[in-house]
């Protein structure tokens, strides 16, 4: 009988890619994990009346809503009728306004605010009524902020 002859080799488990890999795990945790701030880290602020250094140039903001009779409303209060489309009252209000923000030096902000049902064409008019008056920082808000439901 012959035998047969065994050669044991000697299998080596490779160090170098199971360090890499050790490595990115944790490099990954370490980048994914959040540190945890104790309590007497967090900064808290509290009310109170601060000294103010320079002025604060806070815009004047002007919302014209427009709701689905067709009635255009100005920061609430309505303007003009709801069949006219020259819109002379809200006219003369927003060219007021633009020379109240000019005068304290702020910006004239207009906000138009339709409701979903309401006809492109009333929003040209207030549109219009804006460019008459001079006004160029006109933008717009969806229906369910100017309190539709």
């Amino acid at each position: 009988m012959r035998r047969r002859q065994r050669h044991d080799e000697v299998v080596e488990m490779q160090m170098g890619p199971m360090i890499d890999m050790v490595f990115l795990l944790l490099v990954f945790f370490m980048v994914t994990a959040k540190p945890i701030k104790q309590e007497s880290d967090l900064s808290l602020g509290l009310p109170g009346a601060v000294a103010q250094d320079e002025a604060v140039d806070i815009p004047d903001e002007g919302r014209i809503a427009i709701r689905a009779d067709l009635q255009v409303t100005l920061n609430d209060l309505e303007v003009d009728d709801p069949g006219s489309t020259e819109l002379p009252e809200l006219l003369t209000t927003l060219e007021r306004f633009r020379r109240s923000a000019e005068l304290s030096g702020s910006e004239a902000l207009i906000t138009i605010a339709p409701e979903k049902s309401v006809p492109h064409q009333r929003v040209v008019d207030v549109l219009n009524a804006c460019g008459r008056a001079n006004l160029t920082n006109v933008t717009f808000s969806s229906g369910a902020a100017a309190g539709e439901g």
